[in-house]
């Protein structure tokens, strides 16, 4: 694990590389700023949704920074409420449009809220619109197994990436081993459980034998998983610090400490909507 670095990627089931960290801007009304700090502490790769309201300031800040537009890596989503054949393909218009941009590296489904039929629908034309060059990768959030293999059942392809809530007190194990048995990349989103923990002893510990934060001991802990991590922070200090992670590494011992913390989906700190029929 030692080589990796900020620029680390992981090659999707699609073809297109996804860099291993990135920048989430959940509840960032005005992202652009945290956007640039990012770009410029050499993040490439931004998590937002239509439902954050902030798509567009995110495109505003890869528009003004010195970084060309191939080089970041862009994923929206689209919540329950906006599920259905016709109403996907006009948001994936409107989210190229507030993004300023002519394709989205990453389109996900949201939740899985909106029931069988309806969630089909929206991966058909999440497909259709990748295969129209507006998406580059399709792939899901909050997603269980019985929600991916209805997507096996219909025929079609499976997504590239599953984003979930993950972190040590929320491992989420039997999708995680579904995924990676399967192709599909797992993205953790709150991999530093909202702030909530960071007072827990074992990961206090860890954090002075390594002399980093609990906030880095959390994301270097998640990359040695294998995992795609997605700190979110609007402080330019926390951002810089979220991405200083690749100077140290978590020994086998430190691993199968925090792997103990596992408080399977008690552990949850957000909404974590994968049990849902």
């Amino acid at each position: 694990m030692g080589s990796l670095t900020l620029q680390s990627t992981v090659k999707l089931s699609s073809g297109h590389l996804m860099p291993l960290l990135g920048l989430g801007v959940y509840q960032n009304y005005s992202a652009k700023g945290a956007v640039l700090d990012a770009l410029k502490a050499g993040y490439r790769h931004v998590d937002s949704a239509q439902v954050y309201r902030n798509e567009a300031h995110v495109g505003e800040a890869v528009k003004e920074s010195d970084v060309p537009r191939e080089e970041v890596f862009l994923t929206t989503k689209c919540v329950s409420k906006t599920h259905g054949y016709e109403s996907t393909l006009k948001g994936v218009d409107e989210s190229l449009q507030k993004l300023g941009t002519d394709y989205i590296d990453l389109f996900l489904i949201h939740d899985a809220y909106s029931g069988t039929e309806l969630r089909l629908q929206t991966y058909k034309a999440l497909l259709e619109s990748r295969d129209m060059g507006k998406i580059r990768t399709v792939g899901v959030s909050n997603y269980n197994i019985h929600h991916i293999e209805e997507i096996k059942a219909a025929g079609y392809e499976l997504p590239a990436v599953n984003q979930i809530e993950l972190h040590p007190f929320c491992q989420q194990r039997p999708i995680v081993d579904y995924c990676n048995k399967n192709g599909i990349v797992v993205q953790a989103y709150s991999p530093l459980v909202r702030a909530q923990r960071m007072d827990n002893p074992v990961l206090q510990a860890i954090s002075k034998k390594h002399s980093h934060e609990p906030a880095q001991i959390l994301i270097r802990w998640s990359l040695q998983k294998g995992l795609v991590v997605l700190p979110k922070s609007e402080q330019t200090a926390r951002i810089n610090s979220n991405a200083q992670v690749y100077d140290f590494e978590l020994d086998e011992t430190d691993m199968q400490q925090l792997d103990a913390l596992d408080q399977g989906k008690d552990g949850a700190v957000t909404w974590n909507p994968v049990d849902i029929p």
